[in-house]
């Protein structure tokens, strides 16, 4: 197998360009993902069924679908409907983020249920409401025992970001595709791609490793 140097030298400023297009849209992702989880998974867990019915079928629908559907649906169909016209990039942070948010409604809810029941209760008995105890008391202690969880969903969005390719989103894979489709070479797109990937998962597992460290010894 001989390596084409000079092809990987050529799509360099290419894959550059998609690594911080596919981090972009990850973090995008999370950070949006991680706002409408809170808010579905806290939706939930409502006592009323009948107010619970809805977030429980939007996390039904978006963990049982492919993501790639998801996506070829917001771009060909809702971001239309938004905009008047599709756009890519828009596209792609909209279904990351609603794909997100439904596996991230799930870790919210895990987290929030592990505290004792014991601390609302002496929270509540403080003259707290139940925003301020869930703010305050409930939250903050969830919050750590749901970093591992948010922290692999964050290397999983990485990884899923690749299906953006799909719809000509201009991320990593995009430009690895682009490279085989005019040279016809699969090697030096792919692996270099793959390595990409996994300097990049494999970075963000050792901050979350430190994260996880420094919060266990507060």
């Amino acid at each position: 197998m001989d390596i084409r140097w000079d092809l990987l030298a050529e799509y360099a400023p290419f894959f550059a360009k998609g690594t911080l297009l596919t981090v972009g849209l990850s973090i995008a992702g999370i950070l949006i993902g991680c706002i409408l989880g809170l808010f579905i998974g806290l939706g939930k867990m409502l006592e009323n069924k009948l107010l619970a019915f809805p977030f429980k079928c939007y996390i039904t629908f978006f963990r049982g679908t492919p993501l790639l559907v998801q996506i070829l649906l917001v771009h060909f169909g809702l971001v239309p409907l938004l905009l008047d016209k599709t756009h890519a990039i828009t596209a792609a942070i909209m279904a990351l983020s609603l794909n997100s948010a439904a596996y991230v409604a799930e870790i919210f809810r895990a987290g929030i249920q592990s505290i004792d029941k014991g601390q609302m209760e002496a929270a509540r008995s403080l003259g707290m409401n139940h925003v301020q105890s869930m703010r305050y008391v409930i939250l903050p202690q969830a919050f750590k025992r749901m970093i591992p969880p948010l922290g692999n969903e964050f290397v999983v969005l990485i990884k899923d970001s690749s299906l953006a390719a799909i719809i000509a989103v201009p991320e990593l894979m995009y430009w690895g595709q682009a490279m085989q489709g005019q040279y016809y070479r699969a090697w030096e797109p792919y692996i270099t791609a793959a390595l990409i990937y996994l300097v990049l998962t494999f970075s963000l597992s050792l901050l979350l490793s430190q994260l996880e460290r420094r919060l266990a010894t507060e």
